[in-house]
């Protein structure tokens, strides 16, 4: 009589294995985000660029930045301000995907923190002139004259996204970001109504990120 045994090779020591065939490089990630002149050509009001860039840690972790410029316009009713300036963003991401082979593809979950400065212009205004007699608001000649002054703002994000490799170490990203605003200066007698890199300020605080990446793999070593 012949007895046959069988045993289970773990999940753990299968990775181990994999790793160990196939290991992973690590170095430094360098890009650009391709939605910003994509943006600028289509809105004139708008410019900007922005580079991306990342650094493994470990097999799942990421150390990630974006640095960038942008400069918007924003004509209201009464008022027509641009805000420009340099913004920075720093933080991590998480690979929650796990490649098969030899593949080197992610599917991520990010934090950020972001600060910029920049100047806000208010190009024109129109004032409001009130009746006191009547209670009536109506529109007076409008300014011309251009008053600056230079901001900050600081904020949160909290980001998902995708990178995958399309050639070797070259990778298109996707990413989408829901940003909580921590503060930011406010001038004189104004609203801030933009801060770059965070981008239309509304009254509750927060706002939404996308970005769409081309980037380069530049590989210091493998393991």
């Amino acid at each position: 009589m012949t007895l046959s045994m069988y045993g289970q090779v773990s999940t753990e020591d299968s990775d181990k294995k994999k790793d160990s065939i196939y290991p992973t490089p690590y170095g430094i990630r360098l890009g650009i985000d391709l939605s910003k002149p994509v943006k600028a050509s289509l809105d004139q009001s708008y410019s900007g660029f922005e580079v991306v860039a990342d650094y493994r840690l470990s097999k799942r972790f990421f150390l990630a930045a974006e640095f960038g410029y942008e400069e918007e316009n924003t004509a209201e009713d009464f008022t027509n301000s641009t805000a420009s300036g340099s913004y920075l963003r720093l933080g991590f991401n998480f690979n929650s995907y796990n490649n098969w082979l030899d593949m080197n593809n992610e599917i991520f979950l990010g934090f950020r923190y972001g600060l910029s400065f920049f100047d806000q212009t208010l190009n024109s205004y129109t004032p409001n002139v009130i009746d006191p007699d009547n209670g009536i608001y109506f529109p007076s000649s409008t300014i011309n004259t251009p008053i600056t002054e230079s901001l900050s703002s600081h904020w949160s994000e909290l980001m998902v996204g995708i990178k995958v490799e399309t050639f070797k170490n070259t990778f298109i990203g996707l990413s989408l970001s829901y940003k909580i605003l921590v503060s930011t200066d406010e001038p004189n007698n104004f609203k801030t109504l933009y801060s770059p890199g965070f981008n239309r300020i509304f009254e509750s605080g927060t706002g939404f990120g996308f970005n769409y990446t081309l980037s380069y793999l530049i590989p210091f070593k493998k393991k």
